[in-house]
């Protein structure tokens, strides 16, 4: 797959990309059960775009600038209007000896996204 093909709502993304940039390591605070998580965003990107990657807790600090990664069974989340790539629990993320050059012309994070449509199902007897 390439990065120019992923869209809001996607799962199961396998893609090869080389890290183009790193931010700042944050700190959030979880809405569910006010945990503290840490979270770094990652611009990473192949030949025909580029999008931002989401690395949380024990996945921080693993990639650095150039790196080239395999990315297996990410998923896209939108957050405020922006499209991510997540690895997530299932996923997994590795180094390849692979020759990959990021397209930050075509940036997807950049672009304002509307979120897939959430389907709530309604609680029995409710109907």
């Amino acid at each position: 797959m390439n990065v120019s093909d992923i869209r809001p709502g996607m799962k199961r993304i396998d893609v090869v990309v080389r890290v183009v940039s790193v931010s700042p390591v944050r700190e959030v605070t979880s809405r569910r059960d006010g945990s503290t998580h840490r979270v770094e965003e990652i611009l990473v990107g192949d030949e025909s775009g580029s999008i931002i990657l989401s690395l949380w807790d024990d996945d921080v600090g693993k990639l650095q600038e150039g790196d080239v990664v395999k990315i297996e069974n990410g998923y896209t989340t939108v957050v405020r209007g922006s499209l991510r790539l997540n690895v997530g629990r299932y996923g997994k993320i590795e180094l390849v000896d692979e020759d990959v050059e990021a397209n930050t012309d075509n940036n997807l994070s950049e672009r304002e996204v509307t979120p897939p449509k959430r389907y709530r199902f309604p609680k029995p007897g409710s109907f």
